[in-house]
């Protein structure tokens, strides 16, 4: 093996993808336990107020419908734009999509023949509309409505999956699972989770060499290379409600990485991954039994490595890069299609196409550069019959060494 097929390979492991989902159920499963607090907190307050001035009515607080929390700024709507901060200190959000964090990757050496690529989450706090680093988690999926996020500890594989609150930082109730969890995804109602299984580490890298020629010469060198081939066993779905799960195996071979996740289907009664070199968008759908299925009629023409997928209101599907533009800086257009014939209905500005905004606009990484020069995004706002990039971050600059990854960000809705 060579050093650009090594290459080839750490560079795909650093694209998981994480989907968003919307507003709903898991966050009612974790406002049971605030409404018991609040219920218990009010009674006592009714005793209190009956001794002190007997007669006098004390209305208890609301028990019932919703989290008592105040909604805090995600909920307030509008274009949230920090172009001088990379990576961000202060909330960045357009319509119903708002990133709710982010992370970089470094490659922690363990051993002489061992290493583990780690990721560092930062949070939003839904209540200030400010990121906030923790180190405790390995992995973070955002819920919709922005509340609570589902973590995996340090160790994977894990052995339970934390409901989280991202507004106190707190785990209010944790998970345990019959099969060791590397992934997990919440579908796109949030009452369920999705989480890939892995009999190894998906993040392990393992000393390996390779020969390369220089100056007429061959050379060994030697990296930190994914361990392969793929130890991942199947997913299980969660219902949240009850905490049950069902498994379903699923067998890989050397068509995938060493990380490779599964995502809900928009409507949940599939799962898909990524595939190396497979047709219909580099994709591979099953049913939650775990045998392979034809793609839904609606995701048919996406890709697994393009995050925004289908629009809200599933017309239209967001594609990869499909055309660059010389000058300084470069710009770069991306494919919006019809998802159920694949026809393509315009091109939209943006290197990659990361979340919907609406059903007319998108954020998206986009370059700053020229073509020749290296690679600098930044997030930006685009829409669909317009040129125009409204930026959202600042740069994100490249990082030298290729045992760390630049920030990348995790997207979900209000």
């Amino acid at each position: 093996m060579n050093v650009e097929e090594l290459m080839r390979d750490a560079m795909r492991e650093q694209a998981a993808e994480q989907a968003p989902a919307r507003p709903g159920f898991a966050d009612r499963v974790l406002s049971v336990r605030r409404r018991r607090r609040t219920r218990t907190l009010a009674t006592v307050a009714a005793a209190v107020a009956a001794v002190v001035a007997v007669g006098v009515a004390v209305p208890l607080l609301d028990s019932g419908k919703d989290d008592v929390r105040p909604a805090g700024i995600v909920q307030r709507g509008g274009t949230h734009a920090q172009p001088d901060q990379s990576p961000p200190r202060d909330l960045i959000a357009a319509g119903d999509a708002v990133l709710a964090a982010y992370y970089t990757a470094h490659t922690v050496v363990k051993s002489d023949t061992r290493a583990v690529y780690e990721r560092t989450y930062t949070l939003l706090d839904p209540d200030t509309g400010r990121y906030g680093k923790d180190t405790r988690w390995s992995y973070v999926a955002v819920a919709p409505g922005l509340k609570t996020a589902a973590v995996l500890e340090r160790q994977l594989p894990a052995r339970r999956i934390g409901l989280l609150d991202l507004a106190t930082g707190e785990v209010e109730r944790w998970i345990p699972v019959a099969y060791g969890v590397g992934a997990v995804a919440f579908s796109y109602g949030g009452d369920r989770l999705v989480a890939t299984t892995y009999g190894e580490n998906p993040d392990l890298r393992r000393k390996q060499t390779a020969s390369t020629l220089e100056h007429g010469k061959t050379v060994e060198r030697w990296m930190w290379a994914p361990a392969r081939p793929s130890t991942r066993t199947g997913f299980s779905v969660i219902d949240l409600a009850s905490g049950k799960a069902s498994w379903s195996p699923v067998t890989s071979g050397r068509d995938i990485n060493a990380r490779q996740d599964f995502a809900f289907s928009r409507t949940g009664d599939q799962v898909y991954t990524q595939v190396l070199g497979g047709r219909d968008g580099l994709q591979q759908f099953y049913d939650l039994k775990g045998d392979k299925a034809a793609a839904p009629a609606d995701e048919r023409y996406l890709r697994s490595d393009v995050g925004a997928r289908l629009s809200p209101n599933s017309r239209l599907a967001a594609l990869g890069l499909t055309k660059e533009v010389g000058g300084t800086p470069g710009r770069s257009y991306s494919s919006i299609r019809d998802p159920r014939t694949g026809k393509e209905i315009t091109k939209i500005r943006g290197a990659e196409l990361l979340a919907w905004a609406d059903d007319k606009r998108l954020i998206a990484w986009e370059r700053v550069t020229s073509l020749e020069e290296p690679y600098r995004p930044r997030l930006v706002l685009v829409t669909l019959g317009s040129d125009k990039a409204v930026p959202l971050s600042g740069v994100r600059e490249p990082d030298k060494n290729l045992d760390r990854q630049g920030w990348e960000p995790v997207f979900a809705r209000r």
